[in-house]
């Protein structure tokens, strides 16, 4: 199986690679970097390939899936965890757009049009899942007047798109889910979250759904949570 996790380097995305090495994947380690995927990679061990692509380039999509074309011929997992802007200093009231603008750039359509690049890769797989990192920071459910307005609405957006691409593939059997890690202790996140392992676990748990899983789903350790 071959998987490609964005955002690799660190964090959930690291160890949501390793944990997919240890189940028998070859890993594809993206990230905005080529050093930074190499040198990753190179730790991870056999089954990891650097590949350098930031989500908000056309063009490194492009060589991406190129590479990956050539290399390997399909994909089976493609894990949208790359984000940024966890912008505790603001609220919606007074928020900077342009910083609200540059979030989408990668936490929205920068998974869409990978998501469009890989899958003609994707449906030559055997096991089609998509993944997307999200937040309980994006559900309207527990949306409050509190601070992250760029995190929370780009994340409301791209579980919108999971739902949206679920519907579309569901008949090529693809699963596409969106899976909330939950409060981990990443340089995102900060101190005194869980730790790394048990929020990458249910995303990983995503990724290798059996043929009748759900999809179009919101994930949380397995289980369903409010949109």
């Amino acid at each position: 199986m071959i998987a490609l996790v964005t955002g690799a380097n660190r964090g959930l995305g690291r160890e949501t690679a390793r944990q997919l090495l240890a189940a028998g994947h070859t890993v594809v380690i993206a990230a905005r970097s080529e050093d930074a995927a190499r040198d990753t990679a190179a730790a991870l061990g056999p089954g990891a390939v650097p590949v350098r692509l930031d989500v908000t380039s056309a063009q490194d999509i492009a060589a991406a899936a190129e590479q990956l074309r050539d290399r390997f011929g399909h994909l089976d997992v493609l894990v949208n965890n790359a984000a940024i802007h966890y912008d505790t200093w603001q609220h919606a009231v007074g928020a900077d757009l342009a910083v609200v603008r540059e979030a989408a750039e990668t936490n929205v359509f920068g998974p869409w049009q990978l998501i469009q690049a890989l899958l003609p890769l994707l449906r030559a797989g055997s096991h089609q899942r998509i993944v997307n990192v999200s937040s309980g920071a994006g559900s309207l459910t527990e949306m409050t007047s509190g601070s992250t307005p760029a995190y929370s609405l780009t994340k409301a957006a791209l579980n919108a798109l999971t739902r949206m691409l679920a519907a579309d593939l569901r008949p090529e059997g693809i699963l596409v889910n969106a899976v909330c890690p939950g409060w981990v202790a990443t340089d995102m996140g900060g101190p005194g979250g869980r730790p790394v392992h048990d929020g990458a676990a249910g995303i990983v748990w995503a990724a290798l759904l059996p043929d009748n899983g759900p999809t179009g789903g919101f994930f949380r350790d397995g289980q369903a949570i409010d949109w």
